[in-house]
C-alpha cells in the first residue's frame, strides 16, 4: 500500500495551497516593507533633530536624545540620560557612551578652563573624570581611533600626578605612613 502523492494532491488542492502560501508571503512582505519605511523615518527625524515617532524607548532613540543634548551643551540632562542607557548596553554601546560621557567632561573643562593654561581644581577634576571615561572606553574597545585620540590630548592638559609625601618635605608621608620609623 503504497501512497501516491498526486492522487492526495489534485489540481485543485494545490491551486488552493500556492494561493495560500502566496498571500502569507505577500502579508510579510507588507510588514517588512512598513518596518523598512518607520526605520527611514525614525532615520530622518534623528538626523533632523526631531523626536521619532516610532520607537520612542529603543536604545537608539533615548541614545539620539543624550548625543543631541550634549551637542546642544545641555550636559547634565544629556550625561544622566547616557548614564541611564549603561546599565542596558551591550560591549560596543557601552563604550559608545563612555566615550560620549567623557567628551562631555572634557568639555566641561575646556569651558570652564577657558584660555588659561594652569588648571584649576574644578576643571581638573573635570578632566580626570574624562580621562578615566576615555580609558574605560579604551578598555573596551582599543580600535576607536577618536577615544584614543582624545584621551592623548587629555592626558597633554593634564598637570603631572604628584607622588604623595614627595617634595614637600622630607618625610614619606602617604607612601609610607603605617611603617614604623627607626631600625626594628
Amino acid at each position: 500500500m503504497t501512497l501516491n502523492i498526486f492522487k492526495i494532491l489534485n489540481a485543485k488542492k494545490l491551486t488552493w495551497i500556492l494561493i495560500i502560501s502566496a498571500m502569507v508571503s505577500a502579508t510579510f512582505a507588507a510588514v517588512e516593507i512598513n518596518r523598512i519605511h518607520q526605520i527611514q523615518a525614525f532615520n530622518e527625524a534623528i538626523l533632523n533633530a526631531k523626536s521619532p515617532k516610532t520607537d520612542m524607548q529603543s536604545f537608539e532613540a533615548k541614545f539620539a536624545t543624550a548625543y543631541w543634548l550634549a551637542k546642544n551643551e545641555r550636559y547634565k540632562e544629556s550625561t544622566l540620560l547616557f548614564t541611564h542607557l549603561l546599565e542596558h548596553a551591550n560591549k560596543k554601546q557601552k563604550e559608545a557612551i563612555q566615550h560620549n560621557l567623557a567628551t562631555i567632561f572634557f568639555r566641561r573643562g575646556l569651558a570652564l578652563n577657558g584660555t588659561n593654561m594652569k588648571v584649576g581644581k574644578e576643571t581638573e577634576y573635570l578632566l580626570r573624570q574624562a580621562k578615566n571615561l576615555y580609558q574605560q572606553a579604551v578598555r573596551l574597545d582599543n580600535t576607536h581611533w577618536d577615544t584614543r585620540h582624545n584621551l592623548d590630548r587629555l592626558i597633554l592638559l593634564l598637570p603631572g600626578t604628584p607622588t604623595p609625601g614627595v617634595g614637600e618635605s622630607d618625610s614619606p608621608g602617604l607612601i609610607m605612613g603605617n611603617i614604623p620609623v627607626g631600625l626594628p
